[in-house]
């Protein structure tokens, strides 16, 4: 298996992580409000992982620092978006729209750095979004208040992502520390905010203290620090494109959890995100018999 399979399968783990977190966090907004749930989540997986790896932040150097200040706050823009977006839409409209990150980070990438996605990738996109449309979107899709902050949510991930590339590249940056310090920069942002705007209190009981618990260490904390880690061995428009079968995921959560089910057209939309993931992996050419076909 090469290095980038690996780090690929990680991320792939790292986004079921945030599909299960739909579900948890559902569960949380029983007796916590949106962002001290946020700032709980992000200060404890800060305060865990920062412990593990305390001697690679005191070496983190300036570049270390300022991309996770950077990515903190861009990461804190992310989730405000996304928490309130759902507020003011539909969920169906949430789903598709905070999910659209595929779509806007090669658009980005080829507006910055003038960067074409090869054919392969723009075939695996279309195939992505027409995918996202059926499994999220419902005979009503209407624009509403929260259709910006959505857009805005995939906007700033697809930003976060380009930054994130950028950084890990850079020899001056401790990925490993990156990903703890911008932890706690979104946790410090998240209790600022929740300090001014809502009433700050901790979970009452202990189903809702391990989903808060659950969504700190592992949807928070280690999948982060597998982001931050794992990128530099794939492209943006491969981890924005892995990241959209977050809602795939979600559904599975909901489907064995939850007991709720989906529209048959739900399951062919989960279907096309599968294939275009395998579209993005399997070598065309090679199996073709010609010549190897590079990584996107």
């Amino acid at each position: 298996m090469t290095r980038q399979r690996k780090a690929e399968l990680l991320l792939i783990l790292a986004t079921a992580f945030w599909g299960v977190s739909y579900y948890l966090t559902d569960v949380c907004f029983a007796e916590l409000e949106p962002l001290m749930l946020n700032a709980i989540r992000f200060t404890v997986a800060f305060l865990v992982l920062g412990a593990a790896v305390l001697p690679r932040i005191r070496r983190a150097g300036r570049a270390t620092w300022r991309y996770s200040v950077l990515l903190g706050l861009v990461l804190t823009v992310v989730y405000l978006c996304a928490t309130y977006g759902v507020k003011y839409t539909s969920l169906s409209n949430a789903g598709f729209l905070s999910t659209l990150v595929a779509v806007f980070t090669p658009l980005l990438q080829w507006i910055v750095y003038r960067k074409v996605p090869e054919r392969k990738a723009r075939i695996a996109l279309a195939l992505c979004v027409i995918g996202l449309a059926l499994l999220s979107l419902n005979e009503k899709f209407l624009p509403a208040g929260g259709d910006v902050l959505c857009l805005m949510c995939s906007v700033s991930y697809a930003v976060d992502i380009l930054i994130m590339e950028r950084a890990v590249v850079d020899p001056a940056v401790d990925p490993i520390a990156l990903g703890v310090l911008e932890l706690g920069v979104v946790g410090l942002a998240m209790l600022g905010l929740a300090l001014l705007f809502e009433q700050p209190r901790l979970p009452r009981s202990a189903p809702v203290w391990a989903a808060a618990l659950f969504l700190a260490l592992f949807c928070s904390g280690i999948s982060f620090l597998i982001q931050a880690s794992e990128q530099r061995y794939t492209s943006a428009t491969r981890v924005s494109l892995i990241f959209t079968l977050e809602p795939v995921f979600a559904a599975l959560v909901a489907f064995f959890v939850a007991g709720e089910r989906l529209r048959p057209r739900g399951y062919l939309g989960a279907a096309l995100m599968l294939a275009s993931l395998l579209t993005m992996e399997i070598d065309w050419e090679n199996l073709k018999g010609g010549k190897r076909y590079d990584d996107v």
